[in-house]
């Protein structure tokens, strides 16, 4: 009881206002790129908006979690913080759960109905028909499938480092990691060659815009969690984790974890079934 009763309380912090400005400032950039690209205007503006708040962002990240690091490495942390770390992070990824089914459903919806869309959007034609007439998708099983198995190889070697770590194999640890990391920049840089060579653009339609948002939505996340797990490889190397003291490891696999699963649903949703003519 006496555990479960310890709870570190810590000081007063700037790092919540700063996050609150930097979110605000960055969602307001992303905002006006897609409005004022979608009216033919500039964007210049809107980048240095994003940009800003994307530095804020990152020295908030920066400072913030540095303050975790440090509080956990100093013994302030009970079982009962740890608990709480864990229901944060899976309610967290709840929340994301609940982003990707918006998005997915705005897919479904298209997809299942384009007689209803070509009659509620007058500019929309889709010709009755899911890909809309004239618009020229992505074969499911040329990159989308490569990347299908990077993936799915990445969750298998942070698998690996999370057992070599509960083992006290420091060196399978940075290895399993390594790799990990290394899979996630391949994966990103596939899909940014993919959208450069896309034969279709955001603003030319509904299968466009569901595409690009749920596939770069999903993109965000995989760039965030390789960061996320840089950073665990870093202090790998210095040493931070030990087999039975290690949630900061645990929540990034966590998280690497949701986003393969996702990724095999947009695979066979969106770039298998939902790309067929």
């Amino acid at each position: 009881m006496a555990d479960n009763q310890t709870y570190y309380v810590p000081e007063q912090s700037k790092w919540p206002i700063i996050a609150t400005v930097g979110l605000g400032v960055t969602l307001y950039g992303v905002a006006s790129i897609m409005v004022n690209s979608n009216q033919g205007e500039s964007t210049t503006g809107s980048w240095i908006m994003f940009l800003i708040g994307s530095m804020i962002m990152a020295y908030m990240l920066f400072g913030w979690f540095g303050n975790v690091i440090r509080e956990s490495r100093s013994g302030l942390y009970s079982p009962q913080m740890d608990r709480s770390f864990r229901w944060g992070m899976s309610w967290f990824i709840f929340s994301e759960v609940m982003f990707f089914a918006a998005f997915f459903w705005a897919f479904f919806d298209a997809s299942l109905f384009p007689d209803e869309v070509q009659q509620f959007m007058r500019l929309e034609y889709t010709g009755g028909v899911w890909p809309p007439e004239g618009i020229e998708v992505f074969r499911a099983f040329e990159l989308p499938f490569m990347n299908t198995m990077i993936l799915l190889l990445s969750g298998c070697t942070v698998t690996w480092a999370h057992y070599a770590l509960i083992n006290g194999d420091r060196q399978g640890l940075i290895q399993g990691l390594t790799i990990t990391v290394l899979l996630g920049l391949f994966f990103t840089s596939i899909q940014a060659y993919e959208y450069s060579h896309a034969a279709f653009h955001f603003t030319d339609g509904i299968y466009p815009s569901t595409f690009f948002m749920a596939t770069g939505f999903h993109g965000f996340h995989v760039i965030v969690g390789t960061i996320f797990l840089f950073v665990c490889l870093m202090r790998a190397i210095k040493g931070h984790f030990t087999p039975d003291h290690h949630f900061g490891f645990e929540a990034a696999a966590w998280y690497w974890h949701f986003v393969d699963v996702v990724w095999l649903f947009l695979f066979v949703c969106v770039y298998w079934l939902g790309g067929e003519a």
